[in-house]
């Protein structure tokens, strides 16, 4: 499956997914985040059972502050609409599928 550009337009409805969301929340200048995206990638290739989604926190701002983003990358995971995870920092691919599993 790919990866879904998140923005404040269609937002609601990724919130809503009946699937478990992970967001990368994200900026094309930022080094780690660089190193997040290839696993992020693999993630949603690998995994139809979740909805990947990435969100250019330059791009917005709104959601970045909706999810109280203080720095980046920061990885959140979403279950029927709340939030249950989210961390902040590069992460290793298991740390990020144990985010979506708990």
């Amino acid at each position: 499956m790919s990866i879904l550009t998140v923005n404040k337009e269609n937002f609601h409805s990724v919130k809503n997914s009946s699937k478990p969301v992970l967001l990368d929340f994200y900026a094309d200048w930022c080094g780690p985040c660089r190193m997040v995206a290839p696993i992020v990638n693999e993630i949603a290739e690998e995994n139809p059972q979740y909805l990947v989604g990435k969100i250019n926190v330059e791009n917005e701002p709104e959601l970045a502050q909706k999810f109280k983003v203080l720095s980046i990358p920061t990885l959140a995971v979403i279950k029927n609409g709340e939030l249950i995870k989210k961390a902040a920092g590069a992460r290793q691919k298991s740390e990020i599928l144990a985010m979506l599993n708990a």
